[in-house]
């Protein structure tokens, strides 16, 4: 295990003990549910970036993976009584089904073409929910949280907790990729794709590994959010928000390494939570906006791209 490894293994180790005790001496909730629902969007940033920021491949069905995931916890929780674990196996295993089902129908397409595809994707799946009655259908469905279990002493620490683990998992997987064979060849793709085939790179069927791994984590990432508002319906779950702010914090935080997503989701996500609190969830739209095209003009390689420039620039200085 090389240095860095041992530093990312120590940290990650270091962020779920600081969250286990957060849930044991922190009385006050809203500190869970408005972290639960950054740490969601570090996870959607970062699975997101698999595909649409390795490969290059912009995707606006992140909706789609996450209301799957969200309806699949309802059917099993329905169906089944179903725990939460298996809830976020489920939908994790419907998540790469979906993604590969994707690769398969849309990847031979390129650029807008595949964008708006994926766009269709999200539009076809929510309203065959919203025609879907046993799960509650356009009116939406109640859900019924179980007793929770030790050592937490409420069901929205355990789920903050719980999505600390998805958190760890998507940057793990993330990191994975960025350093072995398989982000190297989504790297060449992504930066002439025609070249990369050409030098005997497996380009289709790096892309179907990308849309296979990145829907498997955004499904396991929705899968919980039933829980966390006991209450679905397809115009929430399948909200386009989603994709637009998932795409944002990657553009913003820099998507050329494993930690952009992650710094862009914390910028974003702690603005967006302060602003609901101080003035209004509405002025989260506006602020969106104006720090995507801030980013896109100023930095378009995102915080990290800049960081590296500040960098660079410092460096020739010094000579």
């Amino acid at each position: 295990m090389t240095r860095n490894s041992i530093a990312f293994w120590t940290g990650s180790t270091v962020f779920l003990v600081a969250v286990f005790v957060m849930t044991q001496v922190v009385g006050n909730q809203y500190p869970f549910f408005a972290g639960y629902v950054i740490l969601q969007f570090i996870a959607l940033a970062v699975a997101w970036s698999i595909l649409g920021g390795y490969a290059g491949y912009v995707n606006f069905g992140t909706s789609a993976f996450f209301g799957v995931g969200v309806y699949a916890a309802v059917f099993l929780v329905k169906a089944f009584g179903a725990p939460l674990p298996l809830q976020i196996l489920a939908g994790a295993a419907i998540g790469a089904l979906m993604g590969f089902a994707l690769g398969l129908l849309t990847l031979r397409m390129q650029g807008i073409f595949f964008s708006i595809a994926t766009i269709a994707l999200t539009i076809i799946i929510e309203t065959t929910i919203t025609n879907w009655r046993y799960v509650g259908g356009a009116a939406g469905i109640q859900i019924q949280r179980p007793a929770v279990t030790a050592p937490f002493d409420n069901y929205v620490q355990m789920l903050f907790f719980v999505q600390a683990l998805l958190v760890v998992l998507a940057v793990a997987i993330s990191r994975y990729i960025q350093n072995s064979w398989i982000g190297r060849g989504l790297q060449a793709l992504r930066d002439d794709e025609l070249a990369a085939e050409c030098t005997g790179v497996p380009t289709l069927r790096l892309k179907l590994l990308a849309c296979v791994i990145s829907g498997a984590l955004m499904c396991a990432v929705g899968a919980p959010a039933a829980m966390y508002l006991q209450y679905a319906d397809p115009a929430s779950a399948f909200n386009l928000n989603y994709s637009v702010t998932t795409l944002a914090m990657s553009l913003i935080g820099g998507t050329a390494h494993w930690s952009g997503p992650i710094i862009g989701a914390i910028l974003l996500g702690t603005t967006q939570q302060l602003l609901t609190v101080t003035i209004s969830s509405e002025v989260n739209v506006l602020v969106l906006g104006l720090m995507l095209v801030l980013f896109v003009v100023g930095a378009p390689e995102g915080i990290i791209g800049l960081i590296r420039k500040l960098r660079g620039d410092r460096k020739e200085g010094e000579v």
